[in-house]
């Protein structure tokens, strides 16, 4: 049998679906400071896919890996939209194609 190491989070449901498919899978569950950083190392993970394929399905697994970060950080994303909003209140958001180019 082949072997291959991950060492990476996953989605919850992702060591049940390699069971169904006949193969077996070693977890552990991580907290803390180790959570934090393998968090972390998903979200740059997510964003490289993003950046590689330039597919919306993509985004979803940012999405999601944020819910991971915030519901770790104790924070809800009422809060997150909240701090978003007021952001864009006092900068304004991505949406008009503003480059700056040079400040003098």
């Amino acid at each position: 049998m082949s072997e291959k190491i991950y060492n990476k989070l996953v989605r919850d449901d992702i060591p049940k679906a390699i069971e169904e498919n006949n193969k077996k899978c070693e977890t552990e569950i991580v907290k803390g400071e180790e959570l934090k950083q393998l968090l972390n190392e998903k979200l740059q993970e997510e964003v490289q896919e993003y950046l590689e394929t330039n597919d919306v399905e993509e985004l979803t697994d940012i999405v999601e890996v944020i819910h991971g970060i915030l519901h770790h950080r104790n924070v809800t994303m009422k809060e997150l939209e909240d701090i978003r909003i007021k952001k864009k209140e006092e900068r304004g958001g991505f949406t008009k194609g503003v480059k700056l180019v040079k400040v003098y």
